[in-house]
């Protein structure tokens, strides 16, 4: 049965465009969907310093050689929105977009997450400028400097202890007193000299010009507010997988994220994931990178043996 593709590609961050140029410069007829721009959350990243190859790049930077690295091998760009996936009985795939529907021997997943946002003034607009919602990431960038971190799970507790091995002082802030950390874990946060705990508390505003300069915090138990000077907010509530395409497949564990193996396969042959939507312990642009590499040979090889 003909086919528009090889292989499709739904969604063109760096695992996204990595698979994409291992596959197109094998031979493979190769498209990659995006609904927004190349690159994804690259595009807000202001400054990035732990991705090899490079002292310092900007994140559009790293976005525009990503795209351009993929245009020049062969793989083409489709600006659209996958809505369904499902696979027909020739053994193909079947993608929904917007306005079409296009075919494809094999098909790599690579939607990445969408980070639950604190929804307050200044979050939007200061996004990459002192607002980031990765402690690995981008804590370097605050050395001996003030930082808040939001929220009572296990990421945020242990992002803060993380967080002083740069800033001069972190202070954790939680709408509860109880934590949904272990409580080993809380109590050697709690200990360190450079944490402080507002509990009971809420972010209401991002201050800050041109970067982020200052943090209001509401007291929840006698409604007062209070401003804090920082250099940075990182809003650590959770991400949700970008998944609702995919949920009546049935390759989904219990927080939506994309169930594969180490060679980056699901249950169902031919559909593969990689990056931050897929089950794995690290979320940064060299591990989706690497996802990229291992899922599009593996598709290379899905496709020569396609029948």
């Amino acid at each position: 049965m003909k086919t528009d593709f090889d292989l499709i590609i739904i969604g063109a961050g760096p695992g996204g465009i990595t698979a994409g140029i291992y596959a197109a410069r094998s031979g493979l007829k190769t498209a990659i969907i995006e609904r927004e721009v190349p690159g994804g959350k690259v595009n807000k990243t202001a400054e990035i310093e732990n991705y090899p190859g490079f002292t310092s790049i900007m994140g559009p930077d790293l976005a525009v050689s990503l795209f351009s690295q993929a245009q020049a091998v062969g793989a083409e760009f489709v600006f659209d929105e996958v809505l369904k996936i499902h696979k027909n009985p020739q053994n193909i795939f079947e993608l929904n977009l917007t306005n079409q529907v296009l075919k494809s021997k094999s098909v790599i997943i690579a939607t990445g997450t969408k980070e639950r946002k604190l929804g307050v003034p200044g979050e939007e607009r200061l996004y990459g400028k002192g607002v980031s919602y990765c402690a690995v990431c981008d804590g370097a960038f605050f050395k001996e400097k003030p930082l808040i971190v939001v929220g009572g799970g296990l990421a945020a507790v242990e992002e803060s202890l993380y967080l002083t091995k740069f800033a001069s002082k972190v202070t954790l802030v939680h709408r509860r007193e109880e934590f949904r950390a272990a409580e080993s874990v809380v109590d050697k946060t709690r200990r360190h000299e450079k944490v402080e705990f507002m509990l009971n508390c809420v972010v209401e505003e991002i201050i800050g010009d041109k970067v982020v300069e200052a943090v209001i915090v509401k007291d929840l138990k006698n409604n007062t507010t209070k401003k804090i000077e920082v250099a940075g907010i990182f809003p650590l509530i959770g991400s949700d997988p970008i998944t609702d395409f995919v949920k009546d497949l049935k390759i989904l564990n219990e927080t939506n994220s994309i169930i594969t193996d180490i060679e980056m396969k699901t249950s169902i042959p031919g559909l593969f994931a990689v990056g931050d939507v897929r089950n794995t312990p690290l979320k940064q642009i060299a591990t989706a990178v690497g996802d990229g590499a291992i899922a599009a040979q593996k598709a290379i090889e899905y496709c020569d043996n396609f029948e």
